[in-house]
């Protein structure tokens, strides 16, 4: 009976470590692996090729910029500044990634997922209304306010928002576990989807008429 205890146990921890060896993008197996773009392979690699080490610099591993403001200037009031491993090689394998986020007065980074990270959104000016939605069958909504050195994390793969619910602007950060977290915006990928998916499909899915869905596939496609 004990052993056969242990063997679950041990059984268990293994799952365990695999488990948690596949979650997230892969571990690194020296000090740095910085990404360089090999054009003339035909390789495909599940992340970048590494430069030699010998060859790095303190350059691979910076960058600038989060400083600047982005342009709120669209429809949707919201800009995302993206520091992932094709903005800053040195994080190639480290599975980190980071993004500042710029609101006007009711902007909004509107419904998404990152297929790849968990998000850990930080406020850093102004007040945002945020939220994520569960997995079926609950889809049930997770919301709260954030003011300013308010925090929150928004887990991988569910959909979430971030809506700026003042006058004034908001700037937020946000860390991602994933040197490439990708993102999918969901009205972006459903009615401006290339090419375009059936009316027929998103009219029964969505429950309304074909001239919402025309209408709908138009503004996305521009």
């Amino acid at each position: 009976m004990v052993k056969g205890v242990h063997y679950l146990v041990t059984v268990a921890l293994l799952a365990l470590a695999s488990t948690l060896a596949f979650a997230d993008d892969p571990s690194p197996l020296q000090d740095f692996c910085v990404a360089i773009n090999n054009t003339n392979s035909a390789v495909f690699v599940n992340g970048k090729f590494c430069k030699d080490p010998m060859l790095a610099t303190a350059d691979d591993f910076f960058v600038s910029g989060l400083n600047i403001p982005g342009n709120t200037k669209n429809q949707l009031g919201s800009s995302v500044n993206l520091v992932n491993v094709d903005k800053l090689a040195g994080l190639n394998t480290l599975g980190i990634s980071l993004a500042r986020i710029d609101f006007a007065p009711y902007g909004l980074n509107p419904p998404h997922t990152h297929p790849r990270g968990t998000e850990l959104l930080i406020v850093l000016e102004g007040t945002l209304l945020v939220g994520f939605v569960t997995s079926d069958p609950d889809n049930r909504l997770f919301t709260k306010t954030l003011n300013q050195g308010d925090v929150f994390v928004f887990p991988v793969g569910l959909i979430h928002f971030q809506f700026n619910i003042r006058e004034t602007n908001a700037v937020a950060i946000s860390g991602l576990s994933s040197q490439n977290p990708g993102v999918i915006t969901i009205a972006n990928a459903v009615f401006g989807s290339n090419p375009p998916i059936n009316p027929d499909v998103l009219m029964k899915a969505f429950q309304v008429d074909k001239n919402v869905v025309d209408y709908l596939q138009k503004i996305f496609h521009g």
